[in-house]
């Protein structure tokens, strides 16, 4: 399965909030982010610019988004990214939407990723 991935724009941070507190604003500002309740924390993926001094954050991601639409019924999307990235080193952190999948790789690593993918047969726009 050959698929086309696009590079965003800019750096970006995930984020652990305590659970128990509301989103903050800066969180849903900029092009990309995405807030996740879960039992135990909050967590926020957002540019590495918005998050303020103090709040629990790895910085220094770059974010690749999948060109969808893909069906619910397909399989093995994500494994035929995350396999090439494993195997070149590159850890991950992943992110869905309804219509497509994100895929945040640490941006030093960035031209590795970019590799890895194209060797399998991926095209990735810069």
């Amino acid at each position: 399965m050959s698929l086309t991935l696009s590079v965003l724009n800019g750096e970006y941070a995930v984020c652990q909030l305590p659970s128990g507190i509301p989103p903050p604003i800066w969180a849903f500002e900029g092009e990309f982010w995405s807030v996740t309740r879960a039992p135990g924390e909050l967590s926020v993926v957002c540019a590495a610019a918005n998050v303020p001094e103090g709040v629990k954050a790895q910085k220094g991601w770059a974010a690749l988004r999948l060109h969808g639409p893909f069906e619910f019924t397909l399989t093995g999307i994500l494994a035929s990214l995350l396999n090439p990235l494993r195997d070149a080193g590159v850890g991950i952190f992943a992110l869905s939407t309804f219509d497509t999948d994100y895929v945040l790789v640490p941006g030093a690593r960035l031209g590795d990723a970019v590799s890895a993918l194209r060797a399998v047969g991926h095209t990735v726009r810069d």
